[in-house]
């Protein structure tokens, strides 16, 4: 239809009808004039609406499951985020409580030494494919941590350090080739120099040729001249193995470390040393063997021998006889 002043009148007639029914229809409620017209138009165009509503539903829950699996999506995004969060909340706990121990236990060892120290965590480590076996604490010359001073955590001597920072420090391990320290046997006294051999066990030089020495027996650090590097008292290891004694002035013998030094966490930098040499008294007691029980067992007597007076005869005896006297 073309645009006329014709057409636009009849337009906007068709808008004034179309507002003065619905008008009529709403104040006219259920006995609204326009209602029997509204019935027929409902019985004529009913089963195309319906057919239309069915053909188009299933488009319609689709999409709706779409939707419904993207907020599922959502969720469970949302959900499995949380798991996460709290695995990694109980991860932190378990470290915390096994760092809470390294404390402790790093504690008891200086209250036991009478050390003062500093504690630190190792935050680096240092090349030890054949090069170096060093660690970098988070501790430094703004700490008080100087050049050769100790470090041991609660299991015993960890190393000394050799690079002070403003705030870190590098500390060389006791397993390192390069390190050196003197050492004292417990109860025998018996000195020597223990070197750092990395994955194996300290190699310890015996002063004397001829000492006594058995799988099992423990070493502490000698300590140092002004107790630079080392502190005495420090635990250092356990004998695993014995070189048999050759005659000569020096006896090896092989030493399993306190310290696991590929796990190191929480240490402590000796600040201030004992008063006194604390000797063998940081040493953890050593477990004391369970008693051995005994039992005797009588033997049966011979057969046909009757028990002795007062003596009851053998449960297997008794058994025996009952049985032969069952008709």
């Amino acid at each position: 239809m073309r645009d006329t002043r014709e057409s636009r009148l009849l337009l906007v007639l068709l808008i004034a009808i179309a507002f003065a029914l619905i008008t009529v229809d709403i104040r006219g409620g259920q006995e609204s004039p326009v209602d029997g017209a509204r019935q027929a138009a409902a019985a004529v165009f009913g089963p195309v609406e319906n057919g239309v509503a069915a053909a188009v539903d299933p488009i319609g829950n689709a999409i709706g499951a779409v939707r419904d699996s993207g907020e599922r999506h959502t969720r469970i995004a949302a959900l499995e985020k949380e798991n996460a969060q709290l695995k990694a909340e109980l991860g932190s706990d378990d470290r915390n409580r096994n760092r809470l121990r390294e404390l402790d236990s790093m504690l008891k060892t200086a209250g036991a030494g009478q050390y003062g120290i500093k504690g630190a965590q190792v935050i680096a480590i240092g090349a030890a494919q054949g090069f170096s076996w060093t660690v970098t604490v988070d501790v430094g010359a703004r700490d008080g941590i100087k050049r050769d001073m100790t470090v041991l955590n609660g299991s015993g001597l960890v190393g000394r350090v050799t690079t002070v920072g403003p705030s870190t420090s590098t500390v060389l391990l006791a397993n390192d080739p390069d390190f050196t320290v003197g050492t004292r046997m417990e109860k025998s006294d018996e000195l020597g120099f223990a070197t750092g051999q990395g994955d194996g066990p300290l190699l310890v030089q015996l002063l004397n040729g001829k000492a006594k020495v058995k799988t099992g027996d423990r070493l502490v650090t000698f300590g140092s001249r002004a107790d630079k590097p080392f502190v005495p008292g420090v635990p250092v290891g356990e004998v695993v193995r014995v070189d048999p004694a050759g005659g000569g002035l020096t006896r090896n013998i092989y030493v399993r470390p306190y310290v696991g030094f590929t796990k190191l966490d929480i240490v402590g930098v000796v600040v201030q040393a004992p008063r006194s040499d604390p000797r063998d008294t940081v040493l953890p007691q050593k477990p004391k063997p369970a008693p051995t029980v005994t039992v005797t067992v009588s033997p049966p007597p011979p057969d046909g021998q009757k028990p002795a007076d007062g003596q009851k005869p053998n449960e297997n005896q008794q058994g025996q006889d009952q049985g032969d006297a069952t008709p």
